[in-house]
């Protein structure tokens, strides 16, 4: 599926050579014109350097015109020379591309504590400003990925009051994935004009609706990232009503790529569907859903193919939620596993056969003790994913 390039945008890739040879992992997305910008970014308190230099340029400033990102070198743990190799990065391509540098929003992935090589940085930032133009937004999906097993991409056009707009998002991610804004990097582009108040604030509900509940492994990185920027070069100006349209667009676009996430999993083959009602809280509801989408148990009984709700009701009991156990329900895949605290003596080996084959498998749990409500997907656990991991430095 081809995806768009939001009007007053160009995409650039390159081949820089940080990890592997032969293959791109350079990005480079520049607005012809100042853009609003957005930024959203990983709460785990030890910060890679390309986080802390975006927050902070978004802490000045309300406009940005480019995103940069590479895969490779995360750029984490490496103290003052690591926050001074990134600006450096940011110098470098922004003379090329002829750019500011305070432009530029960073991002990196990749092994953490190693320095950037900056010899190959300075090899990289004419070649990808070169390139500009060239690149279409899957190219800058596959440029950014580590682990990932596919590019993620997608995108829609939007007919508003004023016309039309178009807006398209990237995501690179597999693993360390449980997104508190792992390591997960996104960039959505508009060609809309809007308030950066109101975009900004589009962009905090729609992550908490959408990234904040996908997990692969329950880990969250130094290193989320999510950026957005809106040019204006549609003409289209969004405004009233027009903001909540642009916005449940922009919730649709995130939760395809947060689905994209938990399916590639590093070796994924399931990806579940955890929705659990009648908590006390939403915030309750939230803890149960993880509780068990973060359970080796539950997880490997998915790939598995096993119904076996057995693991299911003992990570409700142990989230620390407080529910009656006499008022549990558990469904899956639609069919009443246990209920009212104990088994339904359904033959759900038979009964859930065929359903297990499937790559969606959906989770229902009612814990009967009031109105709180959760979903979130998450991945199986496959031998896979521990090859993967196993083997990630070596």
């Amino acid at each position: 599926m081809s995806i768009p390039i939001p009007k007053g945008f160009r995409l650039a890739v390159a081949s820089a050579g940080f990890k592997k040879p032969g293959r791109t992992d350079l990005a480079l997305a520049v607005s012809d014109v100042p853009a609003s910008s957005a930024g959203v970014f990983t709460t785990n308190l030890f910060q890679a350097a390309p986080v802390v230099v975006g927050k902070d340029i978004l802490s000045r400033r309300t406009t940005a015109r480019a995103v940069l990102i590479n895969t490779g070198q995360a750029n984490a743990c490496t103290g003052n020379k690591g926050l001074d190799n990134c600006q450096a990065t940011m110098t470098l391509v922004s003379a090329a591309a002829k750019l500011d540098p305070g432009d530029i929003l960073p991002a990196s992935t990749g092994v953490v504590g190693a320095q950037l090589k900056m010899d190959l940085w300075e090899k990289a930032a004419p070649i990808v400003a070169a390139n500009l133009g060239t690149a279409s937004i899957e190219d800058f999906a596959a440029a950014i990925m580590t682990t990932d097993a596919f590019p993620k991409y997608a995108g829609e056009t939007l007919e508003l009051g004023g016309g039309r707009v178009i807006l398209a998002g990237v995501v690179k991610g597999a693993g360390m994935i449980s997104p508190n804004m792992a390591t997960m990097l996104s960039m959505v582009l508009c060609d809309a004009a809007v308030d950066p108040e109101g975009w900004r604030a589009m962009f905090g509900r729609a992550v908490e609706l959408t990234f904040n509940r996908a997990t692969v492994d329950g880990d969250t990185s130094t290193n989320d990232t999510l950026y957005g920027l809106a040019n204006g070069a549609s003409g289209v100006k969004v405004v009233g009503k027009d903001l909540e349209a642009l916005e449940a667009v922009l919730i649709r676009v995130l939760a395809d790529l947060a689905y994209r996430l938990v399916e590639d999993g590093e070796g994924a083959t399931k990806v579940m569907h955890i929705s659990v009602t009648g908590a006390a809280s939403d915030k309750d509801a939230a803890v149960a859903a993880r509780a068990v989408g973060h359970s080796p148990l539950v997880k490997t009984a998915m790939y598995g193919k096993d119904a076996n709700w057995g693991r299911i009701i003992c990570a409700l009991g142990r989230s620390g939620v407080d529910f009656n156990p006499d008022d549990v329900d558990v469904a899956l895949c639609n069919v009443d596993l246990f209920k009212s605290g104990q088994p339904t003596g359904l033959n759900f080996d038979a009964l859930l056969k065929e359903p297990l084959e499937q790559r969606d498998l959906h989770i229902g749990i009612s814990l009967g003790a009031g109105p709180g409500k959760y979903t979130l997907l998450a991945s199986d656990l496959t031998p896979s994913y521990v090859s993967i991991n196993a083997n990630y430095r070596s």
